[in-house]
């Protein structure tokens, strides 16, 4: 017909022949995305490391009232440990012989003393004032626990169990304990009491052969450690 437009036959064969145009985009170099991994990885671990420093930050204010910011004239009666030592991955065990993890102790601030279970006169005088020490606190006085550390098999006497009320006495390995508690120079593991913090940490010893007079300078230096970690620590685990 005139004036119609056919479609060449010959034009459309070609066109249906013709491979499909596709848009191809360009893939990331290996390079790039090892970069891109990278970068996320950074990421996330400065994010864990900023999530730590949050929930350590009342602690770490705590120590650092304690050690740096306190007035020239205080003198403390105990020595504190620097660094302080971290309470070792060990098992210890109760009187009736069953194996407890010593880091079930973590939670609550501690008193540690240590010595034989036959106990005779000094080992006594230091369980008593670590019982003194610890009634002396009132109200703080259940953020601190008494731990007596047995580093022997000798059997306790009946008469002294019985004074040993709301005291953990625990048999614990002798190489775990001087591993990880020591004496001033000249003296001997059993002749001290010991601080531990709530994360267990040992960070204080208390001077040899605890007399009245020397308890109640230790009794303003457990004084000064409750008021500094307030903020922070509870009674309980």
């Amino acid at each position: 017909m005139s004036g119609s437009k056919l479609s060449n036959p010959d034009e459309n064969k070609k066109r249906l022949d013709a491979p499909l145009a596709m848009t191809v985009h360009d893939l990331p170099a290996p390079g790039d995305v090892a970069q891109a991994d990278e970068r996320r990885t950074v990421s996330g671990r400065l994010k864990m490391l900023l999530v730590v420093l949050v929930c350590a930050a009342p602690v770490i204010a705590s120590y650092f009232t304690y050690y740096v910011i306190r007035p020239e004239s205080r003198r403390n009666y105990g020595e504190l440990i620097t660094p302080p030592q971290a309470m070792p991955s060990a098992s210890v065990r109760d009187l009736q012989g069953a194996a407890l993890p010593l880091a079930g102790l973590k939670g609550q601030w501690l008193l540690v003393t240590v010595g034989g279970g036959a106990c005779p006169e000094a080992c006594q005088k230091n369980l008593y004032f670590q019982r003194q020490l610890r009634e002396v606190l009132g109200k703080d006085k259940d953020r601190m626990d008494k731990v007596w550390l047995i580093s022997d098999e000798a059997a306790v006497a009946p008469e002294l169990l019985s004074a040993l009320q709301q005291t953990q006495a625990l048999r614990a390995d002798a190489a775990t304990l001087q591993g990880w508690l020591s004496p001033a120079p000249g003296q001997a593991l059993q002749d001290h009491l010991y601080v531990v913090d709530p994360q267990g940490h040992w960070m204080m010893r208390f001077p040899a052969h605890m007399d009245v007079a020397s308890a109640s300078k230790a009794k303003r230096d457990l004084e000064r450690l409750m008021r500094a970690s307030a903020s922070w620590d509870q009674a309980g685990r």
